[in-house]
């Protein structure tokens, strides 16, 4: 969903042009329109018959989840600009990718371009984690709000549910309490945006190539991350694998279809040919930086990311449960009470 993109040597880049600040605008206000109706569709405001009238008009009311989403992406995206800019490392303002239809959220999120690499290990620090930890200020109030205004249900014959990862479980026991089993959050639009912006984190905090979290891990360790990312990527498939047997079983035991539970498993399996794809047009290899190394409080920075990184992980990021085709009012979701 992010990722800087930094050439391997000096000079192996053409000089980084003038800000075309009618490009930026009008990505980023595509990028808002495509949430807000993905936020429309979310909060069932789109009737199933609609004309191409009624929807555009309904359109505007996807701004619980636009807004909320939308901020915690710019803020992200300006947390490695600005430490970029404090570093002296040139960078690009934030391209926004709209994904109306093609993504569940109605983006691809944003890419920053750097065209030289990052020479100081404390610099490739500072950018890389200034991304994940400033999107954290915002998605971490907003998926609390949501929570809290959100409602807990018995779930339908047929739903889908969203990835649990430690840190969410902990938020939704602290603000909702106990659930009783066969319940679960409605999760309304603003904790939906919410719930994106941590996904969208742990995405980028993955140690892995040119993603936030590569470049974390390389200013940690130094060049041995090159193999040990491997391994990483290669892990993947491994998480693929224990979802594809999760679903698999039952599925063959009546509880679904195979085509449900590949659905359900598919997602990493995805995400590693991305990131295949992205390490081999980038490189294989993290750019390397100038001899250095970190200081005690940058380590501890480091280390806190990769915690983050484990306490924001979902192992399945979305799944359908019972019919292999819920219909739109059995969805687990809910505008709740937010106002």
């Amino acid at each position: 969903m992010d990722a800087d993109s930094q050439a391997e040597e000096p000079g192996s880049s053409p000089e980084l042009e003038r800000p075309r600040y009618a490009l930026h605008g009008g990505l980023f206000l595509a990028t808002f329109a495509a949430t807000l109706l993905t936020g429309a569709l979310y909060g069932q405001h789109v009737p199933e018959d609609a004309s191409f009238i009624q929807t555009l008009a309904a359109i505007p009311k996807g701004w619980r989840f636009a807004v909320p989403l939308m901020a915690i992406l710019l803020v992200h995206e300006l947390g490695h600009y600005f430490a970029s800019r404090i570093h002296r490392v040139r960078a690009s303002l934030p391209y926004f990718v709209p994904a109306p239809f093609l993504s569940p959220f109605g983006t691809f999120g944003a890419v920053i371009v750097m065209p030289d690499r990052i020479r100081r290990r404390d610099a490739l620090l500072d950018i890389g984690a200034a991304g994940p930890l400033a999107g954290l200020v915002v998605a971490i109030p907003v998926v609390l709000f949501g929570l809290s205004t959100s409602v807990v249900e018995p779930l339908p014959a047929t739903y889908q549910m969203e990835g649990q990862s430690l840190f969410y479980l902990a938020a939704k026991r602290i603000v909702l309490g106990p659930i009783p089993d066969g319940s679960d959050v409605m999760m309304n639009a603003t904790a939906f945006a919410g719930w994106t912006g941590l996904f969208v984190t742990a995405l980028n905090l993955l140690p892995i190539g040119q993603l936030d979290g590569g470049h974390i891990a390389y200013a940690l360790v130094g060049p041995r991350w090159d193999r040990w990312a491997g391994w990483a990527h290669t892990a993947l498939l491994g998480v693929f694998g224990f979802n594809l047997v999760r679903f698999l079983v039952p599925a063959m035991q009546g509880g679904g279809s195979l085509s449900q539970a590949f659905g359900n498993s598919s997602f990493w399996l995805f995400w590693f040919l991305i990131l295949a794809w992205m390490r081999r047009r980038t490189g294989m290899n993290h750019p390397p930086t100038d001899e250095g190394e970190l200081s005690p409080k940058r380590r501890l920075v480091a280390w806190g990311c990769l915690v983050l990184f484990v306490l924001l992980f979902m192992p399945t990021p979305w799944a359908s449960y019972g019919s292999p085709a819920p219909e739109p009012d059995d969805v687990k979701a809910s505008e709740g009470t937010s106002p």
